[in-house]
């Protein structure tokens, strides 16, 4: 089954044009590699929430653009191998320099697919 690395961050406004070219970087990177899907998407429903929501979950600012990303192998074993070699790419290394968002208050995990359509 496919496994899934997932990420909600939140970028500033300002700076948002700056996330996206960093995304084209590490999107070139990680497919490089093995990865079989990239995606990052900006919100355009995301309701506030008054016990949990992607907004409390990072801590959302006035100020904010929330993104989810994530990132589909072929397997856990893909993955770990996958990344290895992605955190290792000088490519990467230098975007994560001036990566624009919010690094502290970022959520992610990986996860493994049980239904997939």
């Amino acid at each position: 089954m496919t496994y899934v690395d997932g990420f909600v961050l939140p970028v500033p406004k300002d700076a948002f044009d700056h996330y996206v070219k960093v995304t084209e970087v590490a999107k070139k990177v990680w497919m490089e590699f093995g990865a079989l899907s990239y995606v990052e998407a900006r919100e355009d429903d995301v309701p506030d929430g008054e016990i949990t929501s992607f907004p409390l979950a990072v801590k959302k600012e006035k100020d904010d653009i929330i993104v989810f990303s994530y990132v589909t192998y072929r397997s856990r074993a893909a993955r770990d191998e996958i990344m290895k070699k992605v955190m290792e790419d000088t490519r990467i290394k230098d975007v994560m320099e001036e990566m624009p968002a919010y690094m502290k208050r970022m959520i992610y995990g990986g996860f493994e697919v049980f239904t997939e359509a």
